[in-house]
C-alpha cells in the first residue's frame, strides 16, 4: 500500500500525536491513521507493509485499537482471513472504552476504600479522594457518552 506524500505525512502526524494523547506507543497512532484513511479493510499483511512493521507489532497495535473501541476485526463474506477497518462509530467506541476503564478504577477505588478503613486517616483520606474522583469522573463519561451518542445520531 502506497500513502501520498500528505497522506503519510499524516499517518506520521496520528504517530506522534494521538499515540502520545492516548498513552499508545507511535505505532498504534500511525496504525490508527492508516486504518481510518483506508478506503478498505486491511489485511494484517497489508497493514504490515503499510507501517513497514513486524507481523507481531502489526498484530499488538490491532489488538491495542480493538480494545479501545477504535477499530473492528471481521472476515469478510467468503473469505478465511481476519481484516481491519476504522470503525463507522469509532468515537463512541473510544469513549465507551473510557467509561468502561473509569468503572474499573471505581471498583478499585471502593474495594480499597474498604479495606483500607483500618489504616490511619490519610491514607484514608487519599483513598476516598480517589473513589470520590472516579465516581465524578465516571458519572462525568457516562453523561458525556450519552450526549454524544444521541448527537452522532441525528
Amino acid at each position: 500500500m502506497t500513502w501520498a506524500a500528505d497522506e503519510g505525512a499524516l499517518i506520521e502526524d496520528f504517530g506522534l500525536h494521538i499515540g502520545r494523547a492516548m498513552g499508545w506507543p507511535p505505532m498504534a497512532g500511525r496504525t490508527s491513521g492508516v486504518l481510518m484513511l483506508s478506503e478498505k479493510p486491511r489485511t494484517l499483511a497489508e497493514l504490515q507493509e503499510a507501517l513497514d512493521a513486524s507481523k507481531g507489532s502489526a498484530s499488538e497495535m490491532t489488538r491495542l485499537l480493538i480494545d479501545n473501541g477504535v477499530v473492528e476485526r471481521f472476515k469478510e463474506p467468503g473469505s478465511r482471513q481476519f481484516v481491519y477497518r476504522w470503525r463507522d462509530d469509532a468515537w463512541v467506541g473510544c469513549l465507551q472504552h473510557q467509561v468502561t476503564v473509569n468503572r474499573e478504577l471505581l471498583e478499585l477505588a471502593e474495594n480499597a476504600q474498604v479495606r483500607g478503613e483500618h489504616l490511619p486517616a490519610e491514607q484514608r483520606r487519599r483513598l476516598r479522594q480517589m473513589r470520590d474522583y472516579y465516581v465524578f469522573m465516571t458519572e462525568q463519561l457516562e453523561t458525556l457518552l450519552t450526549e454524544y451518542t444521541r448527537h452522532t445520531s441525528r
